[in-house]
């Protein structure tokens, strides 16, 4: 069993920066593949980024450049930092961990889920 608790959501103008955090339990974090999700207001969730246990990183294409996933193995922690934000990145963000390591941008391929946090751009 894995726990994700998200944090670091709010409330932001167009233009600034966030920087999401996700906290894990589990004794092999360093294995797993974690990814960022969003769900957007009326939308279906979508595959936002994931990084590996490699560090290999894979985003979706509208945040390219914008986006950075880290971790922090010592800590059992992922990170999102997001920059340039827009008023279309306003959803609701999770995190989401693929145990066998596997990752994608799939979110069937992804066992466990934080409960999300807000986040809001304002125009």
């Amino acid at each position: 069993q894995v726990q994700l608790v998200e944090s670091g959501g709010g409330l932001v103008q167009a233009g600034g920066s966030l920087r999401l955090s996700c906290a894990a339990s589990g004794r092999t974090f360093s294995n797993y593949a974690m990814a960022w999700f969003r769900r957007a207001p009326g939308k279906e969730r979508e595959f936002v980024g994931v990084i590996k246990g490699s560090g290999i990183q894979e985003y979706t294409d509208p945040v390219k450049g914008r986006f950075t996933i880290s971790r922090d193995n010592a800590m059992n922690t992922l990170y999102l930092q997001m920059n340039n934000l827009k008023p279309e990145d306003t959803a609701v963000y999770y995190c989401a961990s693929d145990v066998h390591g596997f990752g994608g941008t799939w979110s069937r391929n992804y066992e466990y889920w934080g409960q999300g946090t807000q986040v809001t751009v304002s125009s």
